[in-house]
């Protein structure tokens, strides 16, 4: 028995290991769910025991080819566009705009096996259980995968979703280099796609009436709760800034403490601040300082030089400028303090998506209607395809709890119970907007 077969086995065993089959209801059945989450496992599965389907790979095709077929059992109608997004249509009792639920199926390097696949077979799941139980709702609804959520190719991401509503700017597509040095138009073109196709996978946004999506936490908020699932409030669009102290290097031996320009002292000061900032402006808000490079990088040479980069957080667009705009303060006020010099560049401002108080209400009613418990509201610091969605439609997110809060892991793991209660939030959820309940 090879490795990997082992791997799968073990995880399908972990997963229905304590299942509770009585949450096997209404059409939801968490051994499918369970068989399907191990099928997925096995595609690009790692050493490590993770995920790896890069974006617009054999193994994300293959992936996207699986869950078609399971649509296909679901009787749902299937499409794909230019941009390899896939939408499988449930038909709905009127010719109304679709609600739309899904994640995607492409992965970090050596990820985990939640990420992005449980909020596809959470969708899929749904219309499963209505197809069982000869449910129709009144609006079509639809299932989908996007492409490229993670961005590990490119380092960008959310590619499909922008496709989809028309933010993607083909120029910029054009100019961009995978970890091989393949420009994108070849890239896409191994997987069958086109930079025609990505132009028109633009949708007419009025035929979606909302967008609900599941996803893991990838935090402990709601394990240190002991909730399985939870309201998300917003989701947090970074700002990263540049910020470079320029001092002067000398010999670590012949330069005196009260004659030093140390530009990585001054760095290290900010780096103590900054932990302390986001507090004062909101309690969303987090800010990280997670590269650091001094030059000249010599052991007996005072640092003349230090680049750091700070990644700022928060689901409201004021209280995270504010957070910038303190960080810039601080980064200036010290290096004067130092007699050296800073320069700080802005190099992405992503604005945040607040989800609406009517979706965040209809989200918790779901919840109260199907575990009976009172709804806990979090935000999310990750980006989402709901938060490109969410600047057009209305939106909503749904948090499955995360053991120990990790992700992009093979560790990544959230109960098959918890995973099943999600999902019947989630159809709940689809039933209140379809039905206008």
């Amino acid at each position: 028995m090879t490795s990997s077969v082992v791997e799968t086995a073990q995880f399908h065993k972990k997963l229905i290991s304590d299942y509770d089959y009585s949450l096997s209801h209404s059409g939801i059945n968490g051994e499918r769910i369970a068989e399907r989450l191990t099928e997925l496992s096995k595609i690009g599965l790692t050493e490590q025991g993770g995920s790896r389907r890069i974006s617009f790979s054999p193994e994300e095709r293959q992936a996207k080819e699986l869950v078609k077929r399971w649509m296909k059992e679901a009787g749902l109608v299937i499409r794909e566009d230019g941009a390899g997004n896939v939408f499988g249509l449930f038909k709905g009792k009127q010719q109304k705009p679709s609600v739309l639920s899904g994640s995607h199926v492409d992965s970090v390097p050596n990820g985990g096996h939640f990420d992005g696949p449980l909020g596809v077979l959470a969708a899929l799941e749904v219309a499963q259980a209505w197809k069982e139980t000869n449910y129709q709702p009144d609006c079509p609804f639809e299932v989908v995968i996007f492409t490229d959520e993670e961005g590990a190719r490119f380092n960008g991401g959310l590619t499909g979703s922008r496709a989809v509503t028309g933010e993607i700017e083909i120029e910029q597509q054009k100019q961009l280099r995978d970890f091989d040095g393949k420009p994108f138009e070849e890239v896409i073109s191994e997987d069958g796609l086109t930079l025609e196709g990505f132009t028109q996978a633009s949708r007419d946004l009025s035929e979606i009436s909302a967008f609900v999506e599941v996803h893991i936490e990838q935090g402990k908020r709601l394990e240190r709760e002991g909730l399985s699932v939870g309201v998300v409030t917003g989701i947090a669009g970074p700002s990263w800034l540049n910020v470079t102290f320029v001092g002067e290097a000398g010999h670590a031996g012949n330069t005196p403490m009260n004659d030093r320009k140390d530009a990585l002292v001054a760095a290290s000061e900010l780096i103590g601040k900054v932990e302390k900032l986001p507090t004062q402006v909101s309690s969303s808000a987090v800010a990280t300082i997670g590269k650091i490079e001094a030059l000249p990088n010599g052991v007996n040479v005072i640092p003349g030089e230090v680049r750091l980069t700070v990644d700022i957080r928060d689901i409201h667009e004021d209280t995270k400028n504010s957070l910038v705009d303190l960080i810039v303060k601080e980064a200036e006020e010290i290096a004067a303090a130092h007699q050296i010099t800073v320069n700080i560049t802005e190099t992405l401002n992503v604005k945040p998506v607040v989800v609406s108080e009517e979706m965040q209400e209809k989200a918790a009613k779901a919840i109260e209607n199907t575990l009976g418990v009172q709804p806990y509201y979090l935000p999310s610091g990750a980006g989402h395809d709901a938060m490109v969605l969410g600047r057009y439609v209305p939106m909503a997110m749904l948090f499955t709890q995360s053991k120990d809060g990790i992700s992009h892991n093979p560790k990544e793991w959230s109960s098959l119970n918890d995973c099943v209660k999600a999902v019947h939030v989630l159809k709940n959820f689809i039933e209140q907007l379809c039905d206008n309940k």
